[in-house]
């Protein structure tokens, strides 16, 4: 399993180190496998909503975007893989963005690395295909076990 952590912010930091441990044990636990690779990229708040007007129309920031390499298109697919056709893949990106996470995780109350750390969680599951806006649950249900197990 490769995980890219790519820092491309200087607002908060960020142990890289962390984030390829808990994106590893996400992918083991919804794919099963270990032949696969992603990038993830923590960003500022200008470079994200320029991403998320592009590719979703939406003229804001945004905590996370995914973009599957299957498909180039966050959320576009609209069905999930089967694990095995993962096996040697580029799996694709994870923007997630330092500013909005930072007003997240003061919000919420919790620490800015938890918040990134849940972020890292829902952009991995978007990547393997779950989509919370039409499974009736199954991604937030999925996500809130993930994060017992890897986080509490």
């Amino acid at each position: 399993m490769v995980i890219e952590i790519a820092n491309r912010q200087r607002l908060i930091s960020i142990d890289g180190a962390n984030l390829e441990n808990l994106g590893s044990a996400v992918l083991k636990h919804v794919l099963g496998g270990d032949q696969v690779a992603l990038t993830i990229a923590i960003v500022r708040d200008p470079a994200i909503k320029k991403l998320n007007h592009r590719y979703r129309g939406v003229n804001s920031a945004t905590d996370v975007l995914s973009f599957p390499a299957n498909d180039g298109v966050p959320g576009a697919s609209g069905a999930r893989r089967e694990p095995e056709s993962f096996d040697g893949d580029f799996l694709g990106d994870v923007l997630i963005s330092a500013d909005t996470a930072a007003r997240q995780a003061a919000g919420a109350g919790i620490t800015i690395e938890r918040e990134i750390q849940e972020l890292v969680i829902h952009g991995i599951l978007h990547i393997c295909g779950y989509d919370h806006e039409t499974d009736q649950g199954e991604m937030n249900r999925l996500e809130v076990k993930l994060r017992r197990k890897l986080l509490d």
